[in-house]
């Protein structure tokens, strides 16, 4: 959901990277010609993990709803969080595939996850490319950039912070400004162009859908407005206990810090708005690539290799791994291939706390 929060930048004087990187032809060269057998998706391993991935997240919330230990309810929810966290991660790769080559999965993922989730398929479908658009990645036309690295140091706590309050904002969304905004044509206005997008950037104003999306996206967002205003409804009432409806927008606010955190270290948004080569897009963007394990957790399906997304953001998530060794191996040391590649989350998170202290200075 697009947010009305402005980060106010740190007073300049630190050292800026040079971002006016000529494009590395052998790189771009290399990841082009070494993948071209990945590209296809394979709809089993699609459907399997988004299947298991919600068993676990939704059974795991059930048992924690149901038990009257502490302990257990505590695993269950860290195991729920996991689980919907990575199954909420899908709509990553519904917005990148063709639908045509994994017929369906963009309505299970929407029936499972995203209308569940009060996070439909077309809050990022239509915004999500404008962020791997060339000339727009890094600008002020970028709905997923912010120069959090150039910011003001205490910008970077609240960016986590107020994520914790999107469960609420959801609800608000779906169950009170859908129905409302059919009555109204200036508010309908203001809900698509301002509260219908996964944007981070509080400039961005989305453009009404047409046609064939318009339609698909009255659809969606009349049943994410039932559920939204059903659930409401039944907490209201009390038909669903006050401490199950609490758990519930527990572990969806925990997904929704996590994948700001994930968020926080996709990049590391050092540039103030120029147009970027791929190759400096590529430099600005993660990889957190094995040995290291706890990124399968934290970067789920395939957003651990988010810097070899930027180059190849056509290859299905379950080939990332693979182009990845292709590459590294094709490439040497020397190759910028090598420099997005990082250990783990806590140094990148050291990494742009200091870069906001340096561009305090």
């Amino acid at each position: 959901m697009n947010t009305t929060l402005t980060l106010d930048r740190a007073t300049p004087g630190g050292a800026k990277p040079d971002l006016r990187i000529a494009d590395d032809k052998a790189m771009l060269r290399a990841a082009a010609e070494l993948t071209r057998d990945l590209v296809q998706p394979r709809p089993r391993i699609y459907w399997m993990d988004l299947i298991a991935s919600v068993v676990i997240g939704y059974g795991a919330l059930a048992v924690a709803i149901a038990s009257t230990s502490t302990g257990l309810t505590v695993a269950a929810i860290v195991v729920a969080v996991l689980g919907l966290y990575r199954a909420l991660s899908f709509i990553h790769e519904v917005s990148h595939m063709k639908h045509a080559a994994l017929p369906g999965f963009r309505q299970g993922w929407d029936t499972l996850v995203g209308i569940p989730m009060l996070t439909p398929s077309f809050m990022y479908e239509g915004v999500h490319n404008l962020h791997h658009a060339k000339t727009r990645y890094g600008t002020a036309e970028d709905p997923e950039y912010l120069p959090l690295a150039l910011m003001k140091p205490w910008t970077l706590p609240l960016f986590i912070v107020i994520s914790a309050l999107a469960p609420v904002a959801l609800i608000v969304r779906y169950a009170i400004l859908s129905p409302i905004s059919l009555l109204s044509s200036r508010l309908r206005r203001v809900v698509v162009e301002r509260y219908s997008a996964l944007a981070i950037n509080p400039q961005f104003r989305r453009r009404s859908p047409e046609g064939d999306a318009a339609r698909q996206w009255a659809r969606i967002e009349t049943a994410a407005s039932i559920w939204a205003i059903t659930l409401l409804t039944l907490a209201v009432t009390g038909v669903l206990p006050l401490r199950s409806f609490l758990l519930i927008l527990g572990v969806a606010s925990a997904v929704a810090v996590i994948n700001q955190v994930r968020t926080l270290v996709a990049h590391l948004w050092e540039n103030e708005g120029e147009p970027m080569t791929v190759t400096a897009q590529y430099l600005d963007t993660v990889n957190v690539p094995p040995p290291a394990l706890l990124p399968a957790l934290w970067a789920p399906v395939g957003l651990r290799y988010h810097a070899l997304h930027h180059l190849l953001p056509g290859l299905p998530y379950h080939s990332l791994g693979e182009a990845h060794r292709r590459i590294s191996s094709a490439l040497d040391m020397a190759s910028p291939y090598h420099k997005a590649n990082y250990a783990g989350l806590p140094g990148l998170v050291l990494k742009i706390g200091r870069s906001t202290m340096v561009s305090r200075r």
